[in-house]
């Protein structure tokens, strides 16, 4: 196709949130289609080149908050499968890595707009039914942040586009942004709906094509955005969906030789161990694979004696206990100042006992379950740890049922040991740990902070002194590639805060931005020269008067 214009994208904009209150039209929509999807039991296929692929092997997708209600019978694939999406992107790749800009950004622009209309209610719905995420959470994730990843990484892949060298007279030098050669092995997590479509849909928007493996625990959102992929007019081929265990559709992935990047979001130990496989199968590969990962999070809320206490409450229970604390950006620990404690400690009991818990259905509810049976039983063993340690007490909640549903009541726990194993280890789920610091050793807590946990994913700082802002945002400078000022860490917004962080948390490639989108493009820059020369001598090596007698 021949393009006679330099054209320029719409400028995005992020999706506005809809908030569902009683008597609203968005509210009985939403439930009418929750209904449905409850009272069905589909089946659903693999997705390899544009076609649905069953293997006659499946696994139950069940609701967290009810595990004994069925909403899908999955079919898993295996390594044949695998190299049956590895064969489909390839063949896929060679018209897609050679389509204009404009003809790709199309098909994720629709795919927006089709998310903020009509595809709306499902993909909320699948996540609420599915990943045990009330409407409000569902709706910034699956629905708004998904829309902006669309949307906005059309915009960033221009600004990439524009970034060209400059040319001196009697040539034009050019930059070509290439999709990498071979396919991206894209791997998406349980907990955001919205890191599943941008793990897919921003490698190929660049031009790749993508074995993707979801979660075993959101197999139903992962359907129904493969699905809405479809309907925008992804082509055959361009995005395989691939059900199954880690070990059998990653050791396959991860061992072609076509293998050209990983986008990865997950926990620390899978992704080091992606990527020793990698390392090991060095030879096999065309190409050094881009690995791109988020990985795990320990994250923090510092407090400084000046720090507004009602804030700090707001911050510690919304931040911990959004989504089951199932963000890789919860915060996790929070370091309160003595001044401080015992206002804050009455607030957090007085706040937390408030905090309704159960089927996301009931739009009352504030916490659904923890996804699975594991994180139940990891939540647990922390808990009654804490209760048994002389080093910490429950400060409220502390409680747990999986007669039903895995809920897990949101736990705030006290420790006098600021190396207690909750304070370090990533747990997941809806348990937050304080320390309580002496309030005149503010540095010495800073290093406590930078030093206790491995991660460097997100964190933030609540004062009402800038100068003791200012000292934090320097001393804990690499402990979080997302700092906050007197907020919760959590909810960063595509195009607002690219998110990312490293040390143990990931390879920092900022998810919502341009930094992303490069890591899935290899460049080739092109020099023109428009009279070249005809003889290979130079100018100085002409005779001149100064040479007589040499």
């Amino acid at each position: 196709m021949s393009t006679h214009a330099i054209f320029r994208a719409p400028t995005p904009r992020n999706e506005p949130i809809n908030d569902y209150a009683p008597g609203s039209s968005e509210r009985e929509r939403l439930q009418r289609r929750i209904q449905q999807m409850r009272d069905e039991r589909i089946e659903i296929p693999l997705v390899i080149g544009g076609k649905d692929v069953t293997t006659g092997e499946l696994k139950q997708a069940v609701m967290p908050h009810d595990k004994e209600h069925v909403l899908a019978d999955v079919h898993q694939g295996s390594a044949a499968h695998v190299q049956m999406a590895v064969d489909a992107a390839a063949s896929a790749w060679a018209d897609w890595s050679r389509w204009p800009w404009e003809e790709r950004a199309t098909v994720l622009l629709r795919a927006a707009e089709l998310l903020a209309g009509p595809w709306r209610d499902t993909l909320n719905a699948a996540t609420m039914l599915g990943q045990s995420k009330t409407a409000h959470q569902a709706e910034i994730d699956a629905a708004c942040e998904s829309i902006d990843f669309f949307r906005f990484n059309v915009e960033f892949m221009t600004r990439i586009y524009a970034e060209q060298p400059i040319s001196s007279p009697g040539m034009w030098n050019r930059i070509e942004y290439r999709p990498l050669e071979g396919f991206v092995f894209a791997v998406s997590p349980f907990n955001f709906t919205a890191i599943a479509a941008n793990l897919t849909s921003s490698p190929a928007l660049m031009g790749n094509t993508i074995v993707w493996k979801p979660a075993g625990t959101a197999m139903l959102s992962a359907y129904y955005l493969m699905r809405l992929f479809q309907e925008a007019g992804l082509p055959d081929g361009v995005i395989n969906l691939v059900y199954g265990s880690g070990p059998a559709i990653g050791d396959a992935a991860l061992g072609s030789p076509h293998l050209a990047g990983i986008h990865f979001t997950g926990s620390t130990p899978v992704f080091n161990g992606m990527w020793r496989t990698v390392a090991s199968n060095m030879e096999r590969f065309r190409n050094y694979p881009r690995i791109v990962g988020e990985t795990g999070g320990k994250d923090f809320i510092v407090a400084h004696p000046s720090a507004d206490v009602d804030a700090l409450a707001t911050a510690i229970v919304r931040g911990s206990f959004e989504y089951q604390g199932q963000k890789c950006s919860a915060s996790s620990r929070v370091y309160a100042p003595s001044n401080l404690w015992p206002a804050l400690r009455e607030r957090l009991q007085e706040q937390v006992a408030t905090i309704t818990m159960g089927d996301v259905s009931d739009f009352r509810n504030f916490m659904g379950a923890v996804i699975d049976s594991a994180s139940f039983r990891t939540q647990a063993d922390a808990i009654e740890e804490a209760k048994a340690s002389s080093q910490s007490d429950i400060v409220v909640g502390g409680g747990y049922d999986d007669s039903r549903g895995y809920f897990v009541e949101p736990t705030v726990i006290e420790t006098r040991d600021p190396g207690f194993r909750t304070m370090r280890d990533e747990l997941f789920g809806p348990v937050v740990t304080t320390y309580v610091y002496d309030e005149n050793k503010w540095d010495d807590t800073l290093e406590l902070v930078d030093k206790t946990a491995p991660y460097g994913l997100t964190g933030a700082v609540f004062s009402e002194d800038r100068a003791a802002v200012t000292d934090a945002q320097e001393k804990l400078r690499y402990t979080a590639g997302n700092f906050y000022v007197n907020d919760k860490p959590t909810g960063a917004v595509v195009g607002q805060q690219p998110f990312g962080g490293a040390r143990a948390s990931g390879t920092n490639d900022k998810a919502g931005s341009m930094w992303n989108l490069i890591r899935w493009v290899s460049p080739r820059s092109i020099k023109e020269t428009f009279t070249p020369p005809t003889s290979y001598r130079y100018p100085f090596m002409d005779a001149g008067a100064d040479d007589a007698g040499t």
